[in-house]
């Protein structure tokens, strides 16, 4: 009797990847590294329980594609946020994977060549190097945790995590974050609705087993402590923005009521523009001047922003590629960006005329 195949049907192959060990190895976190990250940590810390008034604010592009031009904007981002410390912590977005809708390039990881390659060994290692490079540069960073398996390979080397819309209401990613040795904000859904990241907070906030690799790439049950600082990211939804006062008390009472803290950071992008790069602006006003108001549960922004203005597909030919332009969301430019940190320095340093 002829057995029938019943198992990976639509899988064309498998191809082994380098482990997580192997990879730090090739790409070490130095000494010099290492103080960047936990120092960055502790800083984002000491804001988020608010120990220190200075403002979070989470900046840059919404993907990486090119790592030079990721390296020229940290340099820039790294002067800026030095002579803005005394009011802001500058955290620098250094996002490598894209949740998609449908179909699209999915990140630096997946696709590196932007080809439809999929060298995600490359990507790993590009990813890697990246982050170590901004650490040297003395820069903290921040980036999105989608794949599951990608912060074996990274996490090392991040100070502060984002779990996105789409992904806020899995399982898989909630017991990713309790396990995460760095703050992580959890977006409200697509649809605005708030008590999804609510949920997320309450469970990645408690320890979890469940099923994983270690540092060897082997299948391994994974046992986590809990992140006890985790917190909401209001990003707006599909009735509009959620960044204003109201909607603020309105997160304030419903973390309140479910006996959690109430941090919050607002997403200046995303459906809190409209989707509009240039709206970040004026957002960013709006929650600076709540804070100036009195309000103690807003600590950090985020801001999409890159070298120039805007966006632009992926061409056939990638010489045609513009320098320093997102293949993703719009993003706002430098001297944008530049303007946008600098009046919130002002506005943070000016009391409220009575």
């Amino acid at each position: 009797m002829m057995m029938r195949r019943t198992e990976n049907l639509n899988i064309e192959g498998f191809e082994p990847l380098i482990t997580p060990k192997q990879l730090k190895h090739i790409v070490p976190l130095t000494e010099e590294a290492s103080k960047v990250v936990t120092e960055g940590r502790r800083r984002i810390i000491d804001v988020i329980e608010r120990r220190d008034p200075r403002f979070l604010l989470v900046v840059g592009p919404c993907s990486i594609h090119d790592p030079v031009g990721a390296i020229e904007y940290a340099e820039r981002l790294k002067r800026l946020g030095d002579e803005v410390a005394d009011r802001i912590r500058v955290v620098m977005r250094v996002y490598f994977e894209k949740p998609r809708t449908s179909v699209g390039w999915k990140g630096l990881i997946n696709d590196p060549y932007l080809d439809d390659s999929h060298n995600i060994g490359e990507g790993l290692r590009r990813a890697r190097g990246l982050l170590a490079e901004i650490a040297g540069l003395g820069l903290p960073t921040a980036s999105e945790m989608l794949d599951p398996i990608t912060p074996h390979y990274l996490a090392d080397l991040i100070s502060w995590g984002a779990i996105g819309a789409r992904t806020t209401e899995s399982q898989t990613h909630r017991e990713m974050a309790s396990g995460l040795s760095f703050p992580v904000g959890l977006k409200n859904g697509t649809d605005g609705a708030l008590h999804i990241a609510v949920n997320a907070m309450r469970s990645a906030r408690t320890p979890h087993r469940f099923l994983g690799i270690n540092e060897d790439g082997i299948s391994s049950v994974v046992r986590t402590r809990g992140n006890p600082h985790v917190h909401i990211v209001l990003r707006g939804g599909i009735a509009g923005p959620n960044y204003d006062p109201s909607y603020v008390r309105e997160a304030e009472r419903i973390l309140d009521e479910a006996n959690l803290p109430t941090r919050i950071m607002i997403d200046c992008s995303h459906a809190n523009s409209g989707k509009d790069h240039r709206r970040q602006e004026p957002v960013l006003e709006s929650v600076l001047a709540q804070i100036r108001d009195g309000n103690r549960s807003v600590f950090g922004a985020m801001i999409e922003s890159y070298l120039h203005e805007g966006n632009q597909p992926i061409p056939e030919d990638l010489s045609h590629l513009a320098y320093g332009v997102s293949i993703t969301d719009k993003c706002v430019d430098w001297e944008t960006t530049e303007r946008m940190i600098r009046r919130a320095h002002e506005m943070l340093a000016r009391p409220k005329t009575l």
